[in-house]
């Protein structure tokens, strides 16, 4: 099960103790080390989407907290710095102050929680009126905040459409994925993600197209009022917003392509009206299953919703082909 919303609190080490320590015999004096530093705690960026399941039972992460100091003047060693990797699009809010982190980047490498300091042994607190101070300074607490931690998942194109559309089975045929399938709604209950396959499995077919490494998200289902939570709703909707380009799946078996596709286009809008000006090319799936007379009418019919409309069937080789190379063109222009 992917997780792509969670709360966690996250906490830097505590500082080690400061020790109370004195010289034995004549040389009698205060010798306690201080404490080491607490962990400070890392977040870098993943391209696993499930990198939040981590969090699935532990909400509360620490970094490792610092040792107390020891006598002859010993520090105690700074606690280990912590790294959690969360997936490429997350975004990170602190519950308190409302900022928002967002891992954009691989090399994205963010100090999120500061460790405490480690208190001062009472070799620190020596003078000339105190030659034997009976006291030292305890650690400091780490930097402890609250989040809201969101997946926003990072793909160049983005398979949209109703339950049932060819979403999944596309996927599969465009990609390395291996999506589930089925024949009834909501087969695809989290996001697929898959590598556009550049190659035939058959070599004698083999070809090779520029713009490998073009990411494609299989994103869940919509119904009409998923935007106000019904179905997969937000849960879906959200995945949407980092996609450049939408592939709107409609299925060839529709009676009634307009309706499919205005659904869509209303959700959309009702969500975030910035995804209505996202670049959209309609993809009419399973034509394989229809006649040719069938097939024309129905592309005529979408023509007038778009003019960007491509047939497609994943029994159909020459038309996965077509859809390849518009989509891997698309990707040399994002």
């Amino acid at each position: 099960m992917l997780i792509d919303e969670v709360d966690i609190i996250l906490s830097g080490g505590h500082g080690g103790a400061g020790r109370v320590s004195f010289l034995p015999g004549k040389r009698s004096g205060p010798d306690g080390g201080d404490g080491g530093r607490g962990g400070d705690i890392y977040i870098r960026a993943t391209t696993d989407i499930y990198g939040l399941n981590q969090f699935s039972k532990a909400k509360v992460v620490e970094a490792e907290n610092g040792k107390s100091g020891g006598g002859a003047r010993k520090f105690g060693e700074d606690g280990k710095d912590l790294e959690l990797l969360m997936p490429l699009g997350t975004e990170i809010l602190d519950k308190e102050t409302g900022d928002v982190i967002s891992l954009d980047n691989l090399e994205d490498r963010i100090l999120i929680c500061k460790g405490g300091l480690g208190g001062r042994g009472n070799f620190e607190f020596r003078s000339s009126v105190n030659t034997t101070p009976m006291y030292a300074q305890s650690g400091l607490p780490g930097q402890k905040r609250n989040f809201k931690v969101l997946l926003k998942l990072i793909a160049d194109f983005g398979l949209i459409g109703l339950p049932n559309a060819g979403k999944s089975s596309l996927l599969n045929e465009l990609t390395n994925a291996n999506a589930k399938i089925g024949e009834y709604q909501f087969t695809t209950l989290e996001p697929n993600l898959g590598v556009l396959t550049l190659r035939h499995p058959d070599p004698e077919r083999a070809t090779r197209v520029e713009g490998e490494g073009s990411i494609i998200a299989d994103l869940p289902g919509l119904i009409e009022g998923a935007a106000s939570g019904k179905g997969l709703g937000i849960k879906f909707l959200k995945h949407i917003e980092k996609v450049e380009l939408l592939l709107h799946c409609i299925s060839a078996e529709s009676e009634n392509l307009k309706t499919d596709y205005q659904i869509i286009r209303k959700e959309l809008g009702e969500f975030d009206k910035k995804l209505l000006d996202k670049k959209e090319i309609i993809l009419l799936t399973k034509t394989d299953l229809i006649d040719k007379k069938q097939l024309e009418n129905k592309i005529k019919i979408l023509k007038k919703l778009s003019k960007d409309v491509l047939e497609i069937s994943i029994h159909d080789w020459d038309s996965l082909e077509k859809l390849k190379s518009v989509i891997l063109n698309e990707a040399k222009n994002l």
